[in-house]
């Protein structure tokens, strides 16, 4: 995800938005300014996420959004990673 991601509680936003939809996964920022997530979850409760966090806290901006879709990794809970 790229934009305004950093400095604006995007992680914050991000895992709150995940447990609420019950999704699984992290999110952490990249050295590039760019924000990294990782989600699993029902395929229509990813797409409600995806539409979310395109919007993301209000002082965010995405610019930009690179989207690849996996098999599930396996996450016990949604995580911020440092």
């Amino acid at each position: 995800m790229y934009g305004r991601v950093q400095g604006v509680f995007f992680r914050a936003f991000t895992q709150e938005e995940a447990r609420e939809m019950g999704l699984r996964g992290f999110v952490i920022n990249r050295p590039d300014a760019s924000l990294y997530i990782e989600a699993e979850g029902e395929e229509k409760k990813l797409t409600e996420f995806l539409e979310r966090v395109k919007q993301g806290p209000p002082a965010a901006r995405v610019r930009d959004m690179d989207i690849q879709w996996c098999e599930p990794a396996g996450y016990e809970d949604f995580q911020i990673r440092y």
